[in-house]
């Protein structure tokens, strides 16, 4: 095969579309190995110089995987969302064509102390409803969801039997957003976060911390763990 007929666009961007398209087509899986250097060069008649580049960027768009003196893979994909936007996360797995399933850890109403205190804008010591859920892609762990809800805004919260109904679902009916807060972090997870997403010893957590208003009153405050092996914010914006 070669490309050095076609002028519409650099080669190395070509080199990057060929390999790209057999990904997407199923030819490559995740972890596969991909032809080396020189198998690229002889194929598609171009220079080693045209091959790294495209090799090096598509690792550093995170599709590949280059290991020196053993070969260059195919990385395993990450499920990429948007960092600004709000969704149940059942509709989201379920759109990839998988199972959501969820597991209860914890299901309590507890006083909190003032650090959540602070977040929730409320005084401390004051009774709020807490949950702790591991949400499930096809039996894999993929977020751990610990929030805290205003009781006054949600009363019937802790009824909700959340392994039928996500609290997105649950709180969307009860308390319309009115404003919305995100941070978005990277550390290291306790031990316990670590064994419930069944990560890798020193693999980072990515964190959504997400407050959420109505009645111009907090509604919840929610941090929402992630194993950094899977998962990756995107967005696109209009200036």
């Amino acid at each position: 095969m070669s490309l050095t007929s076609d002028h519409d666009s650099p080669l190395y961007q070509k080199i990057k579309d060929h390999i790209l398209e057999k990904i997407n087509a199923g030819v490559w899986g995740a972890t596969d190995r991909i032809p080396s250097e020189n198998e690229l060069i002889r194929q598609m008649g171009v220079s080693r110089m045209t091959v790294n580049r495209a090799l090096r960027e598509l690792a550093e768009e995170g599709y590949l995987v280059r290991v020196v003196g053993v070969g260059t893979f195919v990385a395993e994909s990450k499920i990429q969302v948007h960092p600004l936007t709000i969704r149940n996360i059942a509709e989201e797995i379920k759109e990839r064509g998988h199972d959501h399933s969820t597991k209860v850890m914890l299901l309590s109403e507890e006083e909190i102390d003032g650090k959540i205190a602070g977040q929730m804008e409320m005084a401390p010591h004051t009774d709020v409803f807490h949950t702790k859920l591991l949400h499930m892609e096809n039996g894999q762990p993929l977020q751990l969801e610990d929030r805290f809800v205003n009781p006054a805004i949600a009363p019937d919260y802790l009824t909700c039997d959340f392994t039928r109904v996500t609290p997105y679902e649950h709180l969307m009916k009860v308390a319309p957003l009115q404003q919305v807060e995100h941070s978005v972090e990277a550390l290291t997870p306790s031990k316990t976060i670590a064994r419930w997403l069944d990560m890798q010893p020193g693999e980072p957590c990515l964190v959504i911390t997400r407050r959420t208003w109505t009645r111009d009153q907090i509604a919840s405050y929610a941090r929402l763990y992630h194993p950094g092996s899977t998962y990756r914010l995107v967005g696109r914006f209009d200036p």
